[in-house]
């Protein structure tokens, strides 16, 4: 694609390097800004570069969040003896607009994956069985992608877990195996949160 700009050009590529952004939509919505008054252009970066400079890690659950501890852990009606345990701050989201679930999260932030080369170490798993122990979790949901990554971390996090009084479960398989949790509908994953089964009974059929 020709630009009559470099200005133009320099901003459709770095607006391409955003996920599911190809050349073309990025060119509109370049297009888009440029239509826009300076002060609604002045609005929408300042956006972006104070939630860049204010964001904040939730030091319980590791979620994003505007202070130290995110909404969700600081809500008390929240029941606190469950944690569901995800891949991504994606996922939090995906779970919350079904609402279907009403305790905690512990995001670890990836999966275990030799091939990509993060280990156990690499992600939040120390840090949720901690908060288990600390916490006094009665169940643990298991609410990472099935896929071959997901089925590892959940069978490491579970043997880790091993000899405790604390109940695993996962997600039904209305969400399907290699899918990712963010791509599913709301109404089958709110549905397999519901229909939530003990470990090791979707792998046992």
């Amino acid at each position: 694609m020709g630009y009559s700009s470099k200005l133009i050009e320099r901003t459709v590529e770095e607006f391409s390097q955003l996920p599911s952004i190809g050349k073309k939509s990025a060119f509109r919505l370049v297009l888009h800004l440029i239509s826009q008054p300076q002060d609604k252009v002045k609005e929408f970066t300042d956006a972006i570069n104070h939630m860049k400079a204010n964001l904040k890690t939730c030091a319980e659950c590791y979620n994003l969040s505007d202070e130290a501890v995110c909404s969700i852990c600081k809500n008390l009606s929240r029941q606190r003896t469950t944690i569901c345990v995800v891949e991504s701050v994606r996922d939090v989201i995906a779970i919350e607009e079904t609402d279907h679930y009403n305790g905690l999260y512990h995001v670890l932030g990836g999966v275990i994956s030799p091939l990509e080369g993060i280990g156990a170490d690499d992600i939040k798993i120390q840090e949720l069985i901690d908060r288990i122990s600390a916490q006094g979790v009665t169940e643990v949901i298991m609410a990472l992608s099935p896929t071959i990554e997901g089925d590892t971390t959940i069978f490491y996090i579970s043997k880790l877990l091993q000899g405790k009084a604390i109940n695993i479960t996962t997600l039904s398989r209305g969400v399907a195996f290699g899918s990712e949790l963010v791509y599913t509908d709301e109404l089958t994953l709110g549905r397999s949160i519901l229909a939530r089964v003990p470990y090791g009974q979707n792998h046992d059929k």
